[in-house]
């Protein structure tokens, strides 16, 4: 094997959530308000430090494209995809760009979170979107204890224990 160059970007970045390895600088970001079959993707003009799969032909919904997916040049986890070619006229922007998917990246100085809420009964539950969370410092054990309330029925306390991966 060869050695293994990593381009280090200057401005504030995404990186590979699993690894760390720069990907992307946020100034090459286009558009957060794409979706994929993972979630929520972002547009990038420009990416760093990713490897090619083979190109091949995929149906997305916005019509069939030609694409490669990509994955980071040190860990190897799949991150998106570059499209190669667009064969609807009014999706051509997109040739030559890159989409990454929200969930295996992070944006640079963004803290690495797990998690998971313990009902008063004691069920432990995964808190899927951290951003709708109503988060109250608790600091009566002097231990970082965390609360939200849940609004749907106003009745449910549950404690959420975050983890520093």
């Amino acid at each position: 094997m060869g050695r293994l160059f990593v381009v280090e970007l200057v401005g504030k970045a995404y990186l590979c959530g699993f690894c760390k390895t720069p990907v992307a600088l946020t100034d090459d970001l286009l558009y957060k308000s794409f979706a994929c079959d993972e979630g929520k993707a972002f547009f990038f003009r420009n990416v760093v430090n990713i490897t090619f799969e083979a190109e091949e032909e995929r149906l997305l919904t916005t019509g069939m494209h030609t694409v490669q997916d990509i994955c980071c040049s040190c860990c190897v986890q799949s991150l998106g995809w570059k499209y190669v070619a667009a064969h609807n006229n009014n999706q051509k922007y997109k040739e030559g760009k890159f989409i990454l998917i929200r969930s295996k990246i992070m944006e640079e100085g963004e803290q690495d979170f797990e998690a998971r809420a313990i009902s008063s009964n004691g069920e432990s539950e995964e808190v899927a979107d951290n951003s709708s969370l109503e988060v109250h410092l608790s600091s009566s054990d002097g231990e970082n204890a965390w609360q939200r309330r849940l609004d749907e029925d106003g009745a449910n306390n549950f404690q959420v224990i975050w983890t520093v991966l």
